[in-house]
């Protein structure tokens, strides 16, 4: 990822340009890991996004707006209280680092003005925001570091903010391509050219140095030792053409993607050409607008694995529970297996009870279900015989009873792992804290979690996914099993089609007919929704079935979203959605 210090600079440039002297309106933290605040300027309200997330720290002003949790965090109350109203006079990267101040004046308690600073460090895992007061006192953090987490720098409130450790690397804003290039290849000999300058500039991420070099050795990959003339004189012109760049902010933004995949995997503020044509390299109106691009699905992904932690836990332990106890019911059922012994046994016993002496703890007698051979039968000395005769006869129909019953127990724990499957299914896919809510509100219902008394009622439920295919039709998916029930057994009508995937955790997906007779392509593009709305959405050739509406039934005392279905066909699909939905 190439957030570097040069990248920042231009984001630098971009905040300035749009946020200097605008106001605080809303302060939210849509996690752990962000923060948001929506800003008042001439141009309108612009929402900037501060994110710590190990694999996508950032700072830009952001459109997608993330979903806000019912109640704030304690430090969010703490920035509405110090920021809410106060002026952004300035923003400042200092040197070529991976951080941004943010300076605000606002007022406090008394009516008196105070400056206040936030601190956005984004370095990584080591990614941070810290509010200050004007003497640099740290008031409070996103993450609090102590001396069990570090001993060279502490990040607690009521000290003072100190910058991280500086690196032993070259500014370019400072230092001259003589000097890099000198330190590079002198100091650095062993290693290869793209090593050496990420070891010694600042604020330059892996992929620019790799450019570099590629650009000095005409794509080839060139070590220090066989620098020559030509290619010093080459890589100076580029260090220069690079320090102009972090000098204006002259950059532009683009993301580099992988060729065919259609995945972006970099970002970078020059182009790139080292890929050659593994890569396409696409230019983004502003680098706000690139990061949003780039880390929107990862980040939205990353939000929701934070939010449903809870249930994925619940859900494994549940799952892991009742899969123990299938497991020790199959055992006993195998030891079922042996209650014929047990009748035979009682058989011979009540054929040979005048043989039976009292006190007696075995007796040896004729097998005449098995050619007379004799076996050994062993007894209960305390009791009588007759009573030895009904103790073999009441175990066998123990047993036969205990094999009926551990059958049907056997089967229907099976049946609830395939409902928990499900459940677990439309988690992985939830998109906001509303799914979240009915997954639990389904969990209540079925008895396999608590409802915490005193909690808010949970938010109306989103309606289901549409979409409308490329001749019109529309189709509808449930987001969940209570919806799919809905869905399924009373909006959509007789005649309408029901598509699912063949024996994988899915929606129920509805193709709409109002009448109208669909063509091969509009089941195939119905299919592929179905498909996308399921387990197997980065597969290929995914069976789906479909039949209408009225072949599909729910059989008594089902969990939600179980239903069976007939006379249905099956479509072998690429998931997919249409690119414009409703």
């Amino acid at each position: 990822m190439a957030l570097d210090g040069i990248f920042l600079h231009h984001i630098t440039k971009e905040l300035k340009e749009n946020l200097t002297d605008s106001r605080v309106s809303q302060i939210y933290q849509p996690n752990r890991d962000e923060i948001s605040m929506v800003f008042r300027t001439f141009k309108g309200s612009k929402r900037l996004l501060i994110s710590t997330r190990a694999n996508s720290p950032r700072i830009n002003i952001c459109s997608s707006i993330p979903e806000n949790p019912p109640t704030p965090t304690m430090l969010c109350m703490l920035l509405r209280k110090r920021l809410s109203g106060a002026k952004l006079t300035e923003i400042i990267q200092p040197s070529l680092d991976r951080i941004i101040f943010l300076n605000f004046t606002s007022v406090n308690e008394l009516g008196d003005k105070v400056n206040l600073r936030l601190v956005v460090e984004i370095m990584g895992k080591y990614s941070n925001v810290i509010l200050t007061d004007e003497k640099g006192i740290i008031i409070d953090s996103l993450k609090r570091v102590d001396l069990t987490m570090s001993s060279q720098r502490l990040v607690l409130p009521n000290i003072k903010y100190d910058l991280p450790p500086a690196q032993n690397k070259l500014n370019i804003l400072e230092h001259t391509p003589d000097e890099i290039i000198k330190k590079a290849t002198e100091e650095l000999s062993e290693m290869s050219l793209n090593k050496a300058l990420l070891n010694t500039l600042q604020g330059v991420s892996p992929i620019i140095c790799r450019e570099l070099e590629n650009l000095t050795a005409n794509g080839n990959q060139i070590s220090n030792k066989k620098l020559g003339v030509s290619e010093k004189l080459s890589l100076f012109n580029e260090l220069e053409n690079l320090k102009e760049i972090a000098k204006n902010s002259s950059g532009k933004p683009f993301m580099v993607i992988r060729a065919g995949e259609n995945k972006p995997f970099d970002i970078s503020f020059i182009p790139i050409t080292q890929y050659g044509e593994s890569a396409v390299v696409k230019e983004y109106e502003s680098f706000s607008e690139l990061l949003d691009s780039f880390y929107f699905e990862r980040d939205k992904a990353d939000r929701m694995k934070v939010k449903s932690h809870d249930l994925h836990k619940t859900l494994s332990n549940i799952i892991e529970r009742i899969s123990r106890k299938i497991n020790l019911q199959k055992t006993e059922l195998e030891k079922c297996k042996e209650r014929d012994i047990l009748r035979i046994k009682g058989d011979l016993l009540q054929a040979n009870l005048y043989r039976i002496e009292r006190g007696a703890s075995s007796i040896k007698v004729e097998n005449f279900y098995d050619e007379n051979k004799i076996v050994e039968i062993k007894l209960n000395p305390a009791i009588s015989p007759a009573n030895n005769v009904q103790k073999y006869y009441k175990e066998y129909r123990k047993a036969k009873t205990a094999e009926t019953m551990l059958t049907t127990q056997i089967k229907n724990g099976k049946d609830e792992l395939v409902y928990l499957g499900s459940v677990f299914d439309t988690l992985d896919r939830a998109e906001s804290e509303k799914d979240l809510s009915q997954i639990r509100l389904e969990l209540s219902e079925q008895g396999y979690i608590k409802t915490q008394k005193g909690k808010q009622k949970p938010p109306q439920a989103l309606p289901p996914f549409e979409y409308f295919t490329s001749d019109g039709f529309k189709v509808l998916v449930g987001r969940n099993n209570k919806q799919n029930d809905k869905l399924t057994l009373k909006n959509a009508r007789k005649t309408d089609l029901w598509f699912h995937t063949k024996d994988i955790h899915g929606s129920h997906t509805i193709l709409v007919l109002d009448g109208k007779e669909p063509t091969e392509k509009v089941i195939t593009e119905a299919a592929q929704i179905a498909a996308y709305h399921s387990k197997a959405k980065l597969s290929n050739n995914v069976p789906v079935d479909y039949t209408q509406v009225k072949n599909v039934n729910k059989p008594n005392g089902a969990k939600p979203g179980m239903v069976i279905y007939l006379t249905n066909k099956t479509a072998y699909v690429t998931p997919a959605v249409p690119e414009i939905k409703s």
